[in-house]
């Protein structure tokens, strides 16, 4: 490409109608403004899902809060200052027994959906005018087109096509009666009981008594005293001579990667299982075009950085081989500042191991990892919170998290939100009555669009175009998607 500059194209579609709602069932109650990205770069959507937007395949949505039946607030995770919960920890010892001993636990919890009720969320399969065979294209013969506007560039190439857990049962009586019979009480010979922290405290000191009239130095003092990290109850499980060996393998969702070739053909089967037993869905609806669609069909732009990760950005995914076999796969974009969860499927004999909460530790972990390469990626996206869906509030619990105010779109610390979220359906999460949208676009005609193959200021556009005005879904589209992404993306019209 000319300069080397990448583009995103999109075409957008509005918000209007209302769709069934995956959530709570309303068939009339949800709604989103919608667009479709026929290519995009890492940071645009990086700015877009700092807006409330997020990707299902190449389809792009947002939310509308104010009006929808089960109003979405996305939500990260601070993966440098996590800490797993006990909730969390026990999924992560239970992971770790299954492996070690190879013991599977009987039995189904509750799983966490991890967005499981995605492809409700209203993606609408462009029209057939908007099928304009788009794609990322170079950009030459760059002239000014209107001295007060930015450059009009030609668009030279032709655009190409884009088409169980164990049930332990404890009976415990609903009424202790204590009977009192007459005793010769304490032995006075025996020494009075002590409390078991006192006893693990005392040895701790003549350990370092030990320790210090040995003149050996300790070389992990305080290691006794802090907490077990994450990565540690990962490592814990994943034993060279446990029963069952667990891998975990990152492929970039790419057909001429060798790797995502060859076990194609596992995921497809994978998650058609997983689809019907799960979410009960017809063999239809989970086909192998469904999939691709869906969980292999990305507008990001792969993209590497010299100050990014090793693996680069785009879209990937993290397949969990059991003993050789594919039993999970999570659906990630490594973007600039995070890594956005996107889907889950796995295979439904292994459900008992509650996989939706082991990966998400996991692709926490994961960012941890990758911060090391990329100090600014330190986010892990988890999607949706949806607190009014008691269900979905799950997400809520992988803590230090922010929401995303929906009007000023500053993050906010999730425990300065429940309290409005419990007393009010839709709500303001940025307290500050005087805040407002920092990128709000002020100026509509700055908005880039694509036009019959020429990328032009929508001044521009609005001298070139016959027929009716389309000014009030432009503005209402530069108004979602922020001054910084209107300026930048390319909006195509036909």
């Amino acid at each position: 490409m000319a300069g080397n500059k990448s583009y995103t194209i999109v075409e957008y579609f509005g918000g209007d109608d209302g769709y069934r709602c995956g959530y709570c069932k309303n068939e009339k109650g949800n709604f989103s403004n919608g667009m479709w990205s026929h290519t995009m770069t890492v940071q645009d959507y990086q700015d877009l899902i700092d807006r409330g937007w997020r990707r299902s395949g190449k389809y792009v949505y947002k939310p509308t809060l104010k009006k929808t039946c089960c109003p979405q607030y996305t939500i990260r995770c601070h993966a440098q200052k996590f800490q797993p919960s006990k909730s969390h920890k026990k999924v992560l010892k239970k992971m770790s027994k299954f492996i070690s001993q190879g013991e599977l636990p009987i039995g189904r919890e509750d799983e966490e959906p991890m967005d499981s009720v995605w492809s409700e969320a209203g993606p609408r399969e462009p029209t057939k005018a908007c099928q304009s065979d788009v794609t990322c294209a170079d950009i030459t013969d760059i002239h000014q087109e209107v001295p007060k506007c930015p450059p009009v560039v030609e668009v030279q190439e032709e655009l190409g096509d884009s088409s169980k857990k164990k049930v332990h049962k404890r009976f415990f009586p609903l009424f202790c009666f204590h009977v009192w019979v007459p005793g010769k009480g304490a032995d006075p010979n025996r020494p009075p009981c002590r409390k078991a922290k006192d006893l693990r405290k005392e040895r701790r000191l003549q350990k370092d008594q030990i320790r210090q009239h040995a003149d050996v130095p300790n070389p992990n003092p305080t290691r006794s005293n802090q907490p077990k990290s994450l990565e540690d109850f990962i490592r814990e499980s994943l034993g060279d001579d446990a029963s069952h060996q667990l891998e975990v393998r990152l492929v970039p969702v790419n057909f001429e990667d060798p790797q995502f070739a060859v076990s194609y053909e596992q995921s497809v089967a994978l998650y058609a299982r997983y689809q019907m037993a799960i979410h009960g869905d017809d063999p239809s609806e989970c086909s192998e075009s469904e999939f691709r669609r869906f969980l292999c069909d990305s507008p990001l732009e792969a993209e590497s950085s010299p100050d990014g990760p090793e693996v680069g950005y785009g879209s990937f995914h993290q397949q969990y081989w059991l003993d050789g076999r594919i039993v999970a796969v999570g659906v990630i974009d490594i973007l600039p500042t995070c890594v956005s969860s996107v889907y889950l499927y796995y295979h439904p004999d292994f459900a008992s191991l509650s996989l939706g909460s082991y990966s998400a530790l996991r692709e926490i972990a994961f960012t941890r990892q990758l911060q090391k390469q990329s100090p600014k990626l330190s986010y892990y996206y988890l999607g949706f919170y949806i607190h009014s869906c008691p269900k979905m509030r799950y997400k809520g619990q992988y803590r230090p998290a922010d929401l995303l105010c929906p009007e000023t779109y500053a993050w906010v610390p999730i425990e300065r939100c429940v309290t409005r979220l419990d007393n009010s359906h839709y709500a303001r999460l940025n307290q500050d009555p005087d805040a407002g949208d920092a990128l709000a676009l002020k100026d509509v005609g700055r908005v880039l669009v694509l036009y019959r193959r020429t990328v032009m200021p929508y001044a521009a556009y609005t001298r070139k175009r016959k027929g009716p005005s389309d000014e009030a879904t432009v503005q209402q589209y530069a108004g979602l998607v922020g001054q910084d992404c209107a300026e930048r993306i390319l909006l195509f019209r036909s």
